[in-house]
């Protein structure tokens, strides 16, 4: 799929471009598609510099939470919930401290680390099994909520934003935030339909009703306030989330008799290893990008989208945020890819480019994440989880447009 996807960049490239050429008359276009294949190359590496320093910087925290025993408090804390929710996983299986510590990685951003702690998950998972082609139910729940992306600290999405001179990485926290909660909300909502849980469960609603309760609530008070006073909070609390979650994780292990900074370097080598395998893939996917860009095919499609919206009456500046939703499915490295080009193209703080971010942020890799996760346990059966990823995905992207008009107008 992905080996599609990427040619496919190229092959419409080509057609654009001697489309321009022959009939156009625009003989240059070829001379732009290489300068730009060039340009995206050198920009690959520079994205990846802070890249290594992010996930190196935050997989050594992710560390220290784990030996001070953090991981293992939010396992049992989440265990009742947990046991409700997927009833066949039985109560202290090593599935549910793996499953918490991945939703720990992808709710900081570190979607590049959740991935093999995610695995091993699913792997613990099909040890309980009866048809092992087939996803069981907890497989499932597990997968969608992966796919939903609830991301509570986007801190890749920041990186990408300071490495592009945005002048506040965190502007778009509180977005992501509310966006990436729709997603959630929605693919759990789907796989609960579908699989007749019990919702209303009183252990169910403990853990979910004074949540949805401070959201709520979070979200009148987002209303009484204007535009730029929203944009201001955000910040802050973006600047403070990040910062006081440092410090917490420090003391707890601090108290715990952890030694940090060991537990630290541990845990950064293992954000190094990760980071460097990614540069490939982000050279190949903004290179096509770009490629795609430059051949004039993306604003050609952008603009009969644009053309539709506005025949609608519908604001058209979200479209040009659209690349990033639309690849964002089939590849986490092309929607970047996409987002860092219309950063670039845009402007880092422009409104497509504060869409494309809280895209980025609230939505999930579906069918990467598909066939990752279940290829790896050799699951041939995804019943009901495409659909439900696919419904989650598409409502994250939803929320994410209405809430960036909501903020930033």
């Amino acid at each position: 799929m992905l080996n599609g996807l990427w040619l496919g960049f190229f092959v419409v490239a080509m057609v654009s471009a001697l489309a321009q050429w022959l009939v156009g008359g625009n003989a240059l276009i070829f001379a732009a598609m290489v300068e730009s294949i060039f340009a995206m190359a050198k920009l690959s590496v520079e994205v990846m510099v802070l890249l290594f320093g992010t996930l190196t910087l935050w997989l050594g925290f992710l560390r220290i939470a784990e030996k001070a025993g953090i991981v293992d408090w939010l396992a049992k804390a989440l265990g009742p919930l947990f046991r409700r929710l997927m009833p066949e996983v039985p109560a202290g299986h090593p599935a549910i401290g793996l499953i918490t510590l991945n939703f720990a990685a992808n709710g900081l951003g570190l979607d590049n680390a959740a991935t093999p702690i995610g695995l091993k998950a699913m792997k613990a998972l099909q040890e309980l099994n009866p048809i092992p082609n087939t996803a069981t139910n907890a497989q499932i729940l597990f997968l969608v909520l992966n796919a939903s992306s609830l991301t509570l600290l986007p801190v890749t999405i920041f990186m990408y934003r300071a490495q592009q001179g945005a002048a506040d990485p965190t502007l778009v926290f509180l977005p992501i935030l509310l966006a990436t909660s729709a997603s959630t909300l929605v693919g759990l909502l789907s796989v609960a339909v579908m699989q007749r849980l019990r919702l209303w469960d009183p252990v169910v609603l403990a853990y979910l009703v004074p949540g949805a309760l401070i959201l709520g609530g979070f979200m009148a008070l987002l209303a009484t306030l204007s535009a730029t006073a929203l944009a201001g909070l955000s910040s802050i609390l973006g600047n403070l989330t990040l910062f006081g979650l440092i410090m917490l994780f420090l003391v707890i292990g601090a108290l715990r008799k952890v030694k940090v900074y060991e537990a630290f370097v541990e845990g950064a080598k293992e954000g190094f290893d990760v980071a460097k395998n990614l540069l490939p893939y982000l050279v190949a996917m903004l290179c096509a990008v770009g490629v795609l860009r430059a051949s004039g095919a993306l604003e050609f499609g952008l603009e009969g989208i644009r053309h539709v919206v506005a025949w609608t009456g519908l604001d058209t500046r979200f479209v040009d945020a659209l690349p990033t939703a639309m690849v964002k499915p089939f590849s986490g490295s092309a929607a970047r890819a996409m987002l860092i080009e219309t950063m670039q193209t845009q402007g880092v703080d422009s409104f497509p480019a504060l869409v494309a971010a809280t895209i980025q942020g609230s939505t999930e890799t579906t069918f990467y994440v598909l066939a990752v996760y279940f290829g790896s346990v050799g699951i041939q059966r995804a019943r009901h989880a495409v659909g439900c990823a696919l419904l989650a995905e598409f409502a994250g992207v939803v929320a994410a447009i209405s809430v960036c008009y909501w903020f930033f107008g």
